[in-house]
């Protein structure tokens, strides 16, 4: 039987969590790779998605024309596990909201090659934004209670599906078994009891994780660590000799960030050409910022 088990346990793909990357030098700026995999019979879409830590909406944007429910056996899936990084200082954690990408740059020992993590999360629907800004964390907790604020009991009232005023931990508690608690006051970094809508945004302003990727997380971050909420759809850097652009769709209520999204892809391409002077490819351009694929594309031009 053990055998039985070791063997099968050979074939199925592990579960990847926490892609973990060396910190490229400050002149670069793209990590990772990304990769292609042929989805099984009984696949969906947001298994493959769970198996490689992606979000569900970063890998029906890097796949279209795939179903989301019934990909098929044999057919190829692209992992958008490639990242620009954000243009933010690379220290303690940068969350990315159009992006629903959280990155974490773990301080390091002497000697020790700088890394960043990187992770899929959910954020606040629209009418509960997550907040921007700059933070801190200002406490952890593992098996957290919840305590719904009246307004989000109000909400589940109205719906029908009363709440009590505590949820303890187990099983029933959204918070899931850890809880990082943000200097924003009501805000939580925290796991979830329904990992399927992660990388989509289903929450009440809170940041969700995956259980696997928050129990990596937890103990790597003191109390104290900046955290930092940024609004960056758009994008751009260097690897090798290459400019890449990235585009995530900007956050629905963001009407402006809409409508200059172009600009904005720009404004970042020519600030990744400041610290590097090359030549644009204005075509590639236009289409990355047509398909919002979420996937680093080359703009760069002949020399």
């Amino acid at each position: 039987m053990r055998i039985a088990a070791l063997f099968l346990s050979l074939l199925l793909p592990a579960a990847v969590t926490a892609a973990t990357f060396q910190l490229p030098s400050p002149e670069f700026d793209l990590v990772g790779a990304l990769q292609r995999v042929e989805a099984r019979q009984e696949d969906t879409l947001l298994d493959i998605a769970r198996r490689h830590d992606i979000g569900q909406e970063e890998i029906v944007r890097a796949n279209p024309g795939v179903d989301r429910w019934l990909p098929g056996a044999g057919t190829k899936v692209t992992i958008p596990s490639r990242y620009i990084l954000p243009l933010a200082p690379r220290k303690g954690l940068v969350l990315n909201l159009p992006e629903m990408r959280l990155y974490f740059y773990p301080q390091t020992e002497p000697g020790e090659a700088a890394a960043v993590q990187t992770y899929p999360v959910s954020i606040g629907r629209m009418d509960w934004a997550t907040p921007l800004g700059e933070t801190t964390l200002v406490a952890k907790q593992k098996n957290p209670a919840w305590r719904p604020p009246k307004s989000i009991r109000e909400e589940h009232a109205a719906e029908g599906d009363p709440l009590p005023e505590i949820v303890p931990p187990g099983p029933d508690n959204p918070l899931g078994r850890y809880a990082l608690r943000l200097g924003i006051p009501g805000y939580l970094i925290h796991g979830t009891n329904k990992a399927f809508g992660v990388g989509m945004r289903v929450s009440h302003g809170c940041i969700r994780m995956l259980p696997e990727d928050v129990e990596k997380l937890f103990p790597q971050v003191p109390v104290g660590t900046p955290v930092n909420i940024i609004n960056q759809p758009a994008k751009a850097g260097w690897y090798g000799g290459k400019l890449y652009l990235e585009i995530h769709p900007p956050l629905t209520e963001d009407q402006a960030g809409r409508d200059a999204l172009r600009e904005t892809a720009l404004d970042v391409i020519d600030e990744a050409l400041f610290r590097r002077p090359g030549s644009v490819d204005k075509a590639a351009i236009e289409k990355a910022i047509a398909l919002q694929a979420g996937v680093p594309a080359v703009v760069s031009g002949e020399s």
